[in-house]
């Protein structure tokens, strides 16, 4: 079971969905050394993310983006702060898009 599970729906469609997921891969990467890779699908798309202490997975398709993430030991300790700081980067991106 992960860590920290943020689910949030949304009216964007896939592909609208992809650029907000682009902008948070592009954060993730910039702000926190997030290593990422984006795959594709049909219906709807993966990314995974890594760093020392989180490893985890962002699923976005047309109506709702779910994140799940696992942490290391060390960052265990401040899982409530890392889960508030996904959630805010996240509430933020879909409200920037008009979701």
């Amino acid at each position: 079971m992960p860590d920290i599970h943020i689910e949030r729906a949304h009216a964007l469609g896939l592909a609208e969905a992809r650029k907000v997921a682009a902008q948070w891969v592009s954060q993730a990467q910039d702000k926190f050394a997030m290593n990422c890779s984006y795959e594709l699908g049909d219906s709807a798309d993966l990314v995974c993310f890594s760093r020392p202490g989180i490893k985890g997975e962002l699923k976005v398709s047309g109506s709702h983006f779910a994140i799940d993430a696992t942490l290391g030991f060390l960052l265990g300790a401040f899982q409530a702060q890392i889960e508030q700081q996904i959630e805010k980067n996240l509430d933020t991106l879909l409200a920037e898009s008009g979701s």
